[in-house]
C-alpha cells in the first residue's frame, strides 16, 4: 500500500499464514522496536493484527519487513494493511489473545534448533540435560494444541506453571523464548518417568523400551542387537515390514545408508522425517532390522530426549511406533501401559500429554524431487489451498488403507496426520478423533460430507452417519487425479495416469490401472490396463502367485504350470477360478496386482506379510540389476485397454532364457514405463491435452516413476506428481475434498 506523506500515520495489518506459535508476536515487538513505531501486536482466531504508529517511510519498511525478515517456522501467505486514525500513544506491546472463531493456522512440531541442543548438552546451563527444552523456534506444536488462538492455556502444558526464571525469559521481548507457549525446564516443567542414563543402560542390556515421544510412545532397542531386534519383531507380530531407525547424526546416518546432498537436506530439515534410502553393505545392524531389503529407514533426533538418549547409547536406535502390527501409535499413558505389556520389557513415559496421536513422516528422495510416503509429524497440520473455493464447509473421510482425513472451507484444506489402514477399532477411534479435533481446530462445521464410492470401506460407512450434510461419494482414481491437480493449483483437465492397488469403479469392478481424462468437475476413463481376474479377492492381495496364475491363464487361455513352490492342487484350483465367471474372482484392471504377478514369476515372493511387499521387493531386485539394452517389451493399446498380456509374456520368456530375474525385473520396468507414457500420449493427443498426472501407489515405486516421467515428457507432455501429499491413499482425503468444492 501507498502511505500518506504525513508526519505521523498509523497503520492496522492483519497477517495470514502460519504465524502463531512460531514467535511471530515478538518477531512484530523487536520490529517494531528497531524501527521506533508505537502500537500493538495480538493473536486471534486468523492469525495475527498488528497496529503501528509513526514516521510514513519507517511503516513503509515495517510492511517490507514483518514478511520478510519473519521467523524460521513462520510462513506469511499475506499482509493485508488498511490506515487508521494516529492516536499519539507511545510505546509498543503484546496484547492477551482476542476470543473468537479460530481460523488461524497451527504450526507443525519442529525438530529442536542448534540453540536448544546447545543449551541442553552445556553443563554450566540450567537446561543441561532437560529433555524437554523448546524455544520459538522449535519444539511441540501441533501434537500438544486443544484449540486456537495458540496460548499456552489452550495446549497440554497448560497444568505446569512457569518458574520464575521461565517466565522471565517469557515476558522479555529480546529473549528467543519470549512468548514461547511451551516454554519450560527442570524447576517447573514437564519430567521423565526415568533418568535418560537408566534407558540408556537398559537399551545396553538389550532390553525393548516403550518411550513416550513427541506424536506417541516408540518401541525402541539397539539396532546392532540380534536378540533385541528379533523379540521385537516377533511381539510386534511384523514379520518383514523395517523397522526405523534413528542414528545420533549426519556422521551416523551415514554408517547406515548412502546419502545424496538432497537425502541429507531431507534429514535434517526442520521436518525430520523417516528417510528411505540405499542401505550400506556394512551397515551396523541387527539381520531383523531389515529382512531382505536393500533399503533402511533413517531418521535423526527432533527432540532433546532423542539427541540425550542417542549420545547416550552411543549407536543408533531402532525407533519404530509403540504398536501392535496394523494397530496405531499408542499415544495415552494408560493405552500404551495396557497395550505394551508383553511388547515392551520397560515403560518409560512423561507427564506433557499429547492431544493428538502423530506418527513419524516417511519420505523418499528421487530424480524429481522428494516423494512423500507418509505425511504426518513436521508437516501436519500444513494447510493447502484449494483452486476452487468451497463454497460450503467441508469433510472428507478418505479412504480405506493409508487413511487420512480432511477438513476445508473457503480456499483452504487441511489434510490430517497418516491415521492408518481401517482394519480395526482402534484404528476407526483414531479417525473419529481427527475428524473432530481437526474441526475442532479450524472451525470447520461440514455442510458437505465427502467420501470415497465404495459402498464397504468404513471411512464411506463413518460418513454415511453424518446427518444434516449433503454427501457427495468422490471415485477412487478421480480422487486420486484431484487431489494432484488441486495441490498444483490446477482444476484440470489433463491426462491422469492412477496406478494403484484397487478402486471401486462406477462398473463396480476392481480399477487399479487407470488412465483418466479430466478434472475436478468430472472424468472419462480414457484407458485401463487389461482386466484380469483377483482369485480369492482379497487373498490375492496376500499371495501374488494368485496374480501370476490369472495373467498366465489370460495369457494361455487355459491352466498354465504352476510356479515352483505353489502346491499344484491349489494352483489348478486357483486356475479354475480365473477361467470361469465368478464371485470369487472378480476383473481387476489393478496395476500393483500386475506388479505382484511379476514380482511372484521372478520369484521374489509368493506371498506377503505387509501392504506392498512384493512390489517393493521386485523394485529393490529391478534396482539392482545390470541394465538390459534391448529395446522395452512392447504393449498393444485398443479398445480402451493397455495390453499387459505382453509384459507378463515378455517376462516369461525372458526367465525362460535364463536371464538373470533382476534384469528380468529391470526390463518390466522399463517396458511397464514405455507403454504407460506411449498410452498416456496418445489418450492425451486424442483429447488436446499437454498435462499428464502421475499418482497412485505404485508411483511410490522410485523406478517406475522415474522412468515412467522421462518417458511422458519425451513425448513432450508435461508432469504433474504429487509432491506435498503421498501418490497413494494419503491423499485421497484432500483430493475428494477437492471434487466436494466443485461439486
Amino acid at each position: 500500500m501507498a502511505v500518506r506523506s504525513d508526519h505521523r500515520e498509523r497503520v492496522r495489518a492483519r497477517v495470514e499464514g502460519t504465524v502463531q506459535g512460531v514467535g511471530f508476536r515478538p518477531h512484530v515487538h523487536r520490529l517494531a522496536g528497531d524501527l521506533g513505531l508505537a502500537g500493538w501486536v495480538l493473536n486471534d482466531s486468523r492469525g495475527v493484527l498488528v497496529e503501528v504508529e509513526g514516521p510514513p517511510e519507517a511503516l513503509e519498511r515495517f510492511l517490507h519487513r514483518v514478511a520478510a525478515d519473519a521467523p524460521p517456522l513462520a510462513v506469511v501467505e499475506r499482509v493485508t494493511p488498511e490506515l487508521v486514525e494516529a492516536t499519539g500513544r507511545a510505546g509498543f506491546t503484546i496484547r492477551a489473545s482476542a476470543p473468537g472463531a479460530p481460523e488461524a493456522l497451527v504450526a507443525a512440531d519442529a525438530a529442536t534448533c542448534p540453540d536448544c541442543l546447545a543449551e541442553v548438552l552445556d553443563p554450566a546451563d540450567r537446561r543441561h540435560g532437560y529433555p524437554f527444552a523448546n524455544c520459538t523456534n522449535c519444539g511441540p506444536r501441533f501434537t500438544i494444541v486443544t484449540a486456537v488462538p495458540y496460548d499456552r492455556p489452550l495446549t497440554t502444558m497448560a497444568a505446569f506453571e512457569m518458574c520464575a526464571a521461565c517466565r522471565a525469559e517469557y515476558d522479555d521481548p529480546g529473549d528467543r523464548r519470549f512468548h514461547a507457549q511451551p516454554n519450560a525446564c527442570p524447576e517447573c516443567g514437564p519430567r521423565l518417568s526415568l533418568p535418560v542414563a537408566d534407558v540408556a543402560r537398559a537399551l545396553d542390556d538389550g532390553l525393548v523400551v516403550a518411550l513416550k515421544g513427541l506424536g506417541g510412545y516408540h518401541l525402541a532397542c539397539r539396532a546392532d542387537h540380534e536378540g533385541a531386534t528379533a523379540a521385537l519383531r516377533e511381539r510386534k507380530h511384523r514379520e518383514d515390514k523395517p523397522f526405523a531407525l534413528m542414528a545420533a547424526d549426519l556422521d551416523a546416518a551415514g554408517e547406515l545408508v548412502e546419502l545424496t546432498a538432497a537425502e541429507r537436506g531431507l534429514l535434517t530439515g526442520r521436518e525430520r522425517p523417516i528417510l528411505i534410502a540405499r542401505r550400506r553393505r556394512d551397515a551396523p545392524v541387527a539381520a531383523a532390522v531389515a529382512p531382505g531389503s536393500p533399503d533402511l529407514g533413517v531418521m535423526m533426533p527432533y527432540t532433546p530426549l532423542h539427541h540425550l538418549l542417542l549420545t547416550a547409547a552411543g549407536g543408533p536406535l531402532v525407533m519404530t511406533s509403540a504398536n501392535v502390527s496394523d494397530e496405531p501409535i499408542a499415544y495415552r499413558d494408560g493405552d500404551a501401559a495396557e497395550r505394551m505389556t508383553g511388547i515392551a520389557d520397560l515403560i518409560v513415559s512423561h507427564d506433557r500429554p499429547i492431544h493428538i496421536r502423530t506418527d513419524d513422516s516417511v519420505v523418499r528422495s528421487t530424480a524429481l524431487g522428494p516423494l512423500m510416503v507418509r505425511r504426518a509429524r513436521g508437516y501436519v497440520p500444513g494447510s493447502l489451498e484449494l483452486p476452487v473455493p468451497a463454497r460450503e464447509p467441508i469433510t472428507a473421510y478418505g479412504a480405506e488403507l493409508k487413511s487420512t482425513v480432511c477438513v476445508a472451507k473457503g480456499t483452504r484444506a487441511w489434510p490430517s496426520h497418516h491415521i492408518g489402514d481401517l482394519e480395526n477399532w482402534e484404528t476407526l477411534r483414531s479417525l473419529r478423533e481427527a475428524v473432530e479435533h481437526f474441526e475442532r481446530v479450524f472451525a470447520v462445521e461440514p455442510r458437505v460430507v465427502a467420501h470415497d464410492l465404495h459402498p464397504e470401506y468404513l471411512s464411506t460407512k463413518e460418513a454415511a452417519d453424518r446427518d444434516g450434510v449433503r454427501h457427495v461419494a468422490v471415485q477412487h482414481h478421480h480422487a486420486h487425479l484431484a487431489a494432484c491437480l488441486a495441490e498444483h493449483g490446477r482444476a484440470g483437465p489433463a491426462l491422469g495416469v492412477i496406478y494403484d492397488g484397487t478402486g471401486y469403479g462406477p462398473d463396480e469392478t476392481v480399477w487399479g490401472g487407470e488412465l483418466l481424462a479430466g478434472g475436478l468437475t468430472g472424468f472419462e476413463r480414457a484407458a485401463h490396463l487389461w482386466p484380469v481376474r483377483l482369485p480369492g479377492r482379497e487373498r490375492a492381495i496376500r499371495e501374488p502367485w494368485r496374480m501370476a496364475c490369472a495373467w498366465l491363464t489370460e495369457i494361455e487361455g487355459g491352466e498354465p504350470a504352476p510356479l515352483p513352490g505353489v502346491d499344484p492342487e491349489r494352483w489348478s484350483q486357483v486356475a479354475s477360478l480365473c477361467l470361469s465367471a465368478t464371485a470369487a474372482a472378480p476383473v481387476t484392471t489393478s496395476a500393483g496386482r500386475l506388479c505382484d504377478a511379476v514380482a511372484a514369476l521372478c520369484g521374489v515372493r509368493t506371498e506377503v506379510n505387509y501392504e506392498g511387499q512384493a512390489a517393493i521387493e521386485l523394485e529393490a531386485l529391478a534396482t539392482a540389476a545390470v541394465p538390459d539394452r534391448r529395446a522395452p517389451a512392447p504393449a498393444r493399446q485398443g479398445d480402451g485397454a493397455l495390453d499387459g498380456r505382453e509384459l507378463v509374456a515378455d517376462v516369461v520368456e525372458g526367465l525362460a532364457a535364463g536371464h538373470d530375474p533382476a534384469t528380468v525385473a529391470a526390463r518390466f520396468h522399463a517396458s511397464f514405463a514405455s507403454c504407460t507414457a506411449a498410452a498416456a500420449a496418445r489418450a492425451a493427443g486424442e483429447r488436446s491435452l499437454e498435462t499428464v498426472v502421475l499418482s497412485g501407489g505404485v508411483f511410490q515405486n522410485r523406478l517406475l516413476l522415474e522412468q515412467t516421467a522421462a518417458a511422458v515428457r519425451g513425448h513432450g507432455l508435461e508432469i504433474l506428481r504429487p509432491e506435498l501429499l503421498p501418490p497413494n491413499d494419503g491423499g485421497i482425503a484432500y483430493g475428494q475434498a477437492a471434487v466436494a468444492a466443485n461439486a
